[in-house]
């Protein structure tokens, strides 16, 4: 069989083809995402300010598996298959505070906040002690390997990818002197589901060359002051503005900022002089994102409420400009011009091109492998 996908693995021409269309569109290959990038991959999952106190819980779904992420009473957070060991019920189904212990409601197996199995009672009859050939230490919680950096939450599900240090070591190295640790957050927005496939969300950020179209009304980045960043899979672009004077960085975008990303879906911005933003794009379906955003300052930031207030209305308003570009992306891709995928900048969609690669390769090396075990 011939793999769709040979012409654009293939393309040794200066002006790329973009993905084709059935890549955002075809629900075969959204669940081959699910089973490969999404499980092989570090996956930013969550942000840790909203696991504030031991034995807080929040589920979540990875690579289309129940998981849930926890406060342990060591004060770690950490990460479970959301699923208890008796009859495989979904143990956590909303977020919460599960107190010292987590219960399972339908047989009340009883786990603590290390994962481990404390009770199964009457699992073994009239006698509450276990049947002789089942172990309460052998039985509980399936660990998920996770790292918490800075606010932001990872996972890996299949325990293989790389040692997590590597992994965000091109992000760091993009950020220079930047502390991370200096800053809070402030506000979070949700932004509720967004009708595009992740992916198009992901590229949208990646690339500047839409700003200065779609964002004309808020927020004045010249395309000349930018440039596009590739360095291993952190993919994204910058811009260096000049500014004589002081500004009010609540009200405007016009300011020296990065857009950077982590393969496959952690997004930071950073807007100068003391401004961070961080997505959280949560795959849905083939066609829909729920998309979060997380607005971080200084930790000795002097913004009022009123100007935190008109940094959530900016930032509502920037995605929703981005949103209605990435719906109609969407729909485009059901036309057959979108088979061939259509062009890429070589200038200013590159870090774009980078990521399909990306995409391609981590879900057809998985393919690959499943297939020769």
């Amino acid at each position: 069989m011939i793999d769709p996908l040979d012409k654009f693995r293939n393309n040794q021409a200066a002006i790329k083809n973009g993905l084709p269309g059935f890549v955002y569109t075809r629900t075969e290959f959204h669940q081959t995402e699910q089973q490969t990038l999404f499980s092989n991959s570090w996956v930013f999952a969550g942000f840790a300010h909203q696991l504030e106190q031991i034995g807080d819980v929040q589920p979540i779904t990875i690579g289309g598996k129940p998981i849930f992420m926890l406060r342990n009473d060591k004060g770690e957070i950490t990460a479970f298959h959301n699923a208890c060991r008796h009859r495989c019920l979904k143990l956590v189904d909303q977020p919460g505070n599960s107190g010292k212990l987590i219960r399972c409601p339908y047989h009340s197996w009883t786990y603590n906040l290390q994962g481990e199995l404390k009770a199964a009672p009457w699992f073994g009859g009239h006698d509450r002690t276990p049947p002789p050939d089942f172990s309460l230490q052998s039985n509980g919680l399936l660990p998920v390997r996770c790292e918490t950096w800075h606010d932001w939450i990872f996972v890996n599900l299949d325990g293989q990818a790389e040692e997590f240090g590597q992994f965000v070591k091109p992000l760091e190295r993009q950020l220079g002197d930047l502390s991370l640790e200096r800053t809070k957050p402030v506000a979070m927005i949700d932004m509720g589901i967004v009708n595009c496939n992740w992916k198009l969300l992901m590229e949208n950020f990646i690339e500047p060359y839409h700003v200065q179209f779609v964002h004309k009304t808020t927020t004045s980045q010249p395309l000349t002051d930018h440039y596009t960043i590739i360095d291993k899979h952190c993919l994204g672009s910058a811009c260096d503005i000049e500014q004589d004077h002081e500004i009010d960085t609540s009200t405007t975008l016009a300011v020296t900022s990065q857009y950077l990303t982590l393969f496959p879906n952690f997004v930071l911005g950073t807007y100068a002089p003391d401004q961070l933003g961080v997505h959280l794009n949560i795959p849905v379906s083939v066609d829909q994102t729920r998309q979060f955003r997380v607005i971080y300052l200084h930790r000795d930031s002097k913004i009022s409420g009123e100007q935190v207030e008109n940094l959530k209305k900016l930032w509502y308003n920037v995605h929703k400009e981005d949103h209605a570009m990435c719906e109609r992306l969407q729909l485009g891709r059901a036309s057959t011009v979108a088979e061939s995928g259509g062009w890429l900048s070589p200038h200013w969609e590159n870090s774009v091109h980078r990521f399909q690669q990306l995409v391609v390769e981590s879900t057809t090396s998985r393919q690959t492998n499943g297939n020769n075990t």
